[in-house]
């Protein structure tokens, strides 16, 4: 049975062009003459589908004949991007495939681009999920991720006037090649109602249902070594309508079960500045939680008896505060469903489940009002209360005990680490910053607890897949091997050494910024040189990310240019991606700002081609693929002691690009990894950062110190970059002036001048490709892989089933 997990068959391309032209014909109903590019993209998926199905039932057959210990990945996003081309490299097909299409007649890179990216996601949490994903499958950690399948998922975005306006997405219009729908794995999921007591038994009577339904993901790893399972929920209603009210003509309630539970699947992280987007999130988080708890105790329970045992054979992640209603719903369902005593259940579940934060916001470790929560789910309402009221009572001897129910609030970051038997972190700066300043008193009372599990990404999609001309370097340098071992770049070291090599590594870069290039003409209309320095910040807009330092040093490097055009400058392209939270306003200002001032630079006779603005819509993981592997330089320059870690800025090392950054996040490792010298370090220290804004006027010092900031800020105020409205930007720089709680006056003349020493390198092309290429072959601590060997040893306590 090993046998057959470890090797797919082999598949030559008569084969998979025989299996294209079958499913082109007896799946699609479609003959070669008539095919569209859809038809051979879902055709050449099916084959591909196909070949996976051997490893993932092998892979199932084996968790269940050994009887091993399964991961649950709860995730409220999987931002796992397009999957055609990534499933030809881990099967080692892509080749096979582009000599198959074209034998057709057709183009795979055409076909590739034409699968929509699956909108199940927003940013770094639910592309952490997918590259995490991927590990457990590549190291043969047994696991299922469990989600939503959102029909509309986030939003698309576009630009109108230079401001963002919001869309659906539309990735689910046509099939879905890669999903399998299990109509028989379905679950009721209650909300509302009251609880009751019957038989001397607390008993929840839901007001409102609908029905939680599995679509299966196959996941493969490298080499179709072994393959997981990504389980989304789609929510159907438990009743089609209300047949005696459609007859009666009121035709709107007739349809509200239907109309419920499509509202539940339909987008991702709702407006929730109102009520209803309060509430519909808090039914959302539920759907998706209760549906995976029931479908794993379905599947402990139909071979297992003893539900004591049930950490031994099940590790439950929660990834962010969205899964953390896990605690009591496990409960619940223990207590109600099967029995149990109250205190039993609480240990059964701590000992199941973990706990992953990903912020240090406050804002963003949700707190839900207890009417709202007691409302929506009034018999989770009463388990939060006595798991509180537990926990005080075994830790009675705390003179400062800090509640899961306080202000009329569940915190339900403090409800989540208190039924978890591991909290990590996900840098080591964030996981200090856990225990110091997020949850002091909590890890007071429970020190070992607290652990820290370092990001990382997949190199296969994130080096393998999407940069081929420096994958296929490292290959010729060092051989085949180091994508499942990717401390094997270290490898590359001496050879970095030899200005041949050198030279192979940037005309690698230069191919890639070519393309990228031609990506952004036909994108965007602007027309960029490769040979120009490219600057990439690319993720979610958030004041703390900080894009607003980065486009006002823009203009800054802008106004130099133009008092001084004939000197020797090196050619910029500066280039955004992301998207703002709908509701979040200073976000959209500072796309907006970002707009107004591209358009006024790259018309600019003066500057011309030595200052460009790039701002692509609709920033996703395809998006991506095109930027990463042609960016020069990352921008990494959140506020310190915000960013939990950052995955983006591995992927740009692992790249070859180096970073511009702060002492935030991951950033503080990868300085590690490659040294002062190959990183442009600038900023203040978490510590610098608390300590400066104890002082009210921190702002207007800062700006009264700099001359140049004062210049811009002046610049923006007086309409420069919004045809004369001098009232449109008033508001972000009326925040800049007095209320800089994120330090972008602070820190900007250290920006500013950390960018100039950027110039000055790059400005010496073989000292700059030194410093590129030890990024990439320091990267190895950074792959994703590592980290789920981690989880598996300290958190999961599960072993290798390869």
């Amino acid at each position: 049975m090993n046998q057959q997990i470890l090797s797919t068959p082999s598949l030559t391309a008569k084969d998979l062009q025989a299996d294209v032209l079958r499913h082109l014909t007896s799946t699609l109903g479609k003959d070669q003459p008539n095919a569209s590019l859809f038809d051979w993209r879902m055709a050449l998926s099916y084959a591909i589908r196909d070949r996976i199905v051997a490893p993932w039932f092998a892979s199932t057959r084996r968790v269940y004949g050994e009887d091993r210990k399964r991961v649950y990945y709860l995730s409220m996003e999987f931002l796992i991007g397009r999957l055609l081309e990534d499933a030809t490299v881990n099967l080692g097909l892509r080749d096979t495939a582009i000599e198959v299409m074209a034998n057709l007649g057709q183009d795979f890179r055409a076909i590739v681009e034409d699968e929509p990216d699956a909108a199940l996601g927003n940013g770094g949490l639910g592309r952490l999920a997918a590259c995490f994903m991927e590990s457990m499958a590549t190291v043969g950690c047994p696991a299922y991720g469990y989600g939503i399948r959102y029909e509309h998922g986030l939003f698309r975005q576009r630009f109108v006037g230079g401001q963002q306006a919001e869309v659906p997405e539309d990735w689910l219009t046509h099939r879905y090649p890669w999903e399998f729908e299990r109509p028989e794995s379905a679950y009721v999921i209650g909300f509302k109602g009251h609880v009751e007591l019957q038989d001397g038994r607390e008993v929840w009577v839901p007001g409102e249902t609908v029905q939680a339904q599995a679509y299966d993901a196959p996941v493969v790893g490298w080499q179709g070594k072994w393959a997981n399972t990504l389980r989304l929920w789609s929510a159907k209603p438990t009743a089609l309508f209300d047949l005696e009210r459609f007859n009666r003509g009121d035709y709107a309630a007739a349809a509200e079960p239907e109309a419920l539970a499509r509202t539940l699947s339909r987008v991702l992280y709702p407006d929730d500045t109102t009520y209803q987007g309060k509430e519909l999130r808090l039914k959302q988080e539920f759907f998706m939680t209760s549906a995976a708890l029931q479908d794993i105790l379905r599947r402990f329970t139909a071979n297992h008896a003893d539900l004591r045992q049930l950490h031994k054979h099940v590790a439950i992640q929660m990834n962010d505060t969205h899964p953390a209603i896990a605690g009591p719903e496990l409960v619940r369902l223990l207590v109600d469903d099967h029995r149990l005593d109250f205190t039993e259940a609480v240990h059964i579940a701590q000992k199941c489940l973990g706990y992953t934060n990903h912020t240090l916001l406050p804002e963003a470790l949700e707190r839900w009002a207890t009417f709202t929560f007691g409302t929506t789910l009034p018999r989770h309402m009463q388990i939060v209360e006595r798991i509180d009221a537990w926990h005080k009572d075994e830790n009675h001897a705390r003179p400062h005990y800090v509640g899961i129910v306080k202000h009329h609030e569940v915190r339900m970051g403090e409800l989540a680490f208190v039924m978890a038997h591991k909290v990590n972190g996900v840098s080591a700066l964030h996981s200090d910053l856990v225990k110091r300043s997020l949850f002091p008193e909590l890890n007071a009372l429970h020190p070992d607890r607290i652990i820290n599990m370092t990001n990382g990404v997949t190199p296969r999609r994130w080096l393998k897949m999407c940069n081929q001309p420096l994958a296929g370097l490292i290959t010729r340098t060092i051989g085949e091997g180091w994508e499942d071992n990717l401390d094997r770049l270290k490898e590359l070291e001496p050879a970095i050494e030899t200005p041949e090599f050198r030279k192979e590594f940037m005309a690698a870069k230069r191919e890639n910024k070519v393309a990228t290039a031609a990506w952004i003409k036909a994108q965007c209309g602007i027309t960029v040189s490769p040979d120009a320095l490219f600057d990439v910040q690319i993720k979610r807009i958030h004041e703390y990310k900080r894009q607003l330092l980065n486009i006002l040093q823009t203009i800054a490097h802008w106004n130099r240019l133009k008092a001084n055009p004939g000197g020797n400058h090196v050619p910029r392209v500066k280039i955004f991606g992301g998207k703002s939270a709908p509701g979040y306003a200073v976000a959209k200002e500072i796309i907006h700002l970002i707009n107004d001032v591209a358009s006024v630079i790259n018309a600019d006779p003066v500057t011309g081609d030595l200052l460009k603005i790039v701002y692509p819509a609709n920033y996703n993981v395809s998006m991506a693929e095109h930027l990463v592997p042609a960016a020069d330089l990352s921008e990494q320059i959140s506020t310190a002691g915000k960013e939990a870690s950052g995955t983006g800025n591995m992927k740009f090392m692992m790249n070859g690009a180096p970073t511009i950054g702060t002492l935030d996040g991951a950033n503080v490792e990868i300085l590690q990894e490659v040294g002062a010298e190959n990183f442009f370090l600038f900023g203040m220290t978490t510590e610098e950062a608390w300590k400066r804004r104890e002082d009210p006027d921190h702002s207007r010092k800062a700006i009264d110190a700099s001359p140049a900031l004062q210049l811009v800020l002046q610049q923006i105020a007086e309409g420069k970059f919004s045809a004369g409205q001098t009232d449109r930007y008033h508001g972000l720089v009326h925040r800049v002036w007095h209320h800089d709680y994120f330090l972008v006056a602070a820190d900007f003349d250290a920006y500013d001048l950390a960018q100039q020493e950027v110039d000055r390198v790059f400005a010496d092309p073989d000292r700059w490709a030194r410093m590129a290429a030890l990024n990439t072959a320091r990267s190895g601590f950074f792959s994703s892989d590592r980290t789920i060997r981690a989880y598996m040893k300290d958190i999961w306590d599960i072993p290798s089933a390869l």
